[in-house]
């Protein structure tokens, strides 16, 4: 999946600054062991001296077989003379060598002309952070969702929502059902969401969260800038790959007929991938149907578990108590 030369160039800039870090920490630990012993020094520069040499056989054409058997135990003797001095001064190959956060291609971000797994989720990982950069993920938790909120019948139809969306966040997995969450404004669809999301993230899944009309400026400004269609463009990409989607506040988007097709493309997608998506809105199934396509409001009331949120704006109530 495509990022953008953007997310790859911070990505690859990152890998260069650990593999920069880890190797500098070596350095400074092999100058100070060098302090300590300058005979490990003159080994490593005999090492080096050795290496020059069998590149120097090797380039000759003459016969360097013997000779490079020569230098190749010379080496191994010249090293476990250099161990053995590391282990009598306290040091140890982890502290001598660079440790690099990924050791199957020491932080390059490829291994053998192929891009490693650590590059790949590094790219992943800030694309996510992009989307979600402004994620009030602290405000918003189970704990902090109260039911004191809402009264009589309202109360006990929202606890049965408040029930189950506990129960998915903790059974959540990469095919989770897709939830449709119907309601007012004011009335705890994010705050339930972003407690779903919350725990998610924290089993290690990746969530892109944002109102829907962030999406669509997105896919438009992409398509304006590069002549992209949804199918390839970077935005899109990340909203059909991720493990969990949630668009809020669909329906108060500028619609457009390409917002419009992207939108139904997204959904569609994802239905046929089995990857779970969460939609917050006030709008009906009826409007959902006059503002996007009869296909469109189909696919949310077939096969998106429906929850309709009741009761009187909580905003507004808090707002009455701190009067």
């Amino acid at each position: 999946m495509g990022y953008g030369k953007q997310v790859y160039s911070k990505a690859l800039t990152e890998l260069e600054s650990r593999r920069r870090d880890a190797m500098q920490k070596a350095d400074a630990q092999v100058s100070y062991f060098f302090t300590l012993c300058p005979r490990a020094e003159e080994i490593r520069q005999k090492q080096a001296s050795n290496g020059a040499k069998v590149a120097k056989a090797v380039l000759s054409g003459q016969s360097a077989k013997a000779a490079l058997e020569k230098l190749k135990n010379e080496n191994l003797a010249l090293q476990a003379e250099f161990d053995k001095l590391a282990r009598e001064h306290g040091f140890t190959n982890h502290q001598l060598n660079p440790q690099y956060s990924c050791t199957k291609c020491d932080d390059k971000g490829f291994i053998d002309g192929k891009m490693c797994s650590c590059l790949k989720n590094l790219q992943k990982a800030i694309a996510y952070e992009r989307l979600n950069v402004n994620l009030p993920l602290e405000n918003c938790s189970f704990s902090a969702f109260s039911l004191q909120y809402y009264q009589g019948e309202s109360r006990q139809h929202m606890q049965r929502i408040f029930d189950y969306c506990t129960r998915y966040a903790a059974q959540f997995h990469e095919n989770a059902p897709s939830l449709f969450f119907k309601g007012r404004t004011g009335l705890g669809k994010t705050h339930l969401a972003l407690a779903i999301a919350n725990e998610v993230i924290a089993k290690g899944y990746g969530v892109i969260y944002s109102a829907v009309q962030n999406f669509a400026v997105s896919l438009e400004k992409e398509r304006f800038e590069r002549g992209n269609d949804w199918e390839t463009s970077d935005t899109n990409s990340q909203l059909l790959s991720c493990d969990l989607l949630i668009i809020d506040d669909l329906g108060t988007e500028f619609s457009s007929s390409y917002v419009n097709a992207a939108l139904y493309n997204l959904i569609n997608t994802r239905l046929i991938a089995r990857k779970p998506t969460i939609i917050s809105t006030n709008l009906s199934m009826k409007d959902l149907e006059d503002r996007y396509s009869e296909r469109f409001a189909s696919r949310i009331a077939g096969q998106y578990g429906r929850f309709e949120f009741v009761g009187n704006d909580i905003r507004l109530q808090k707002k009455e108590q701190r009067k």
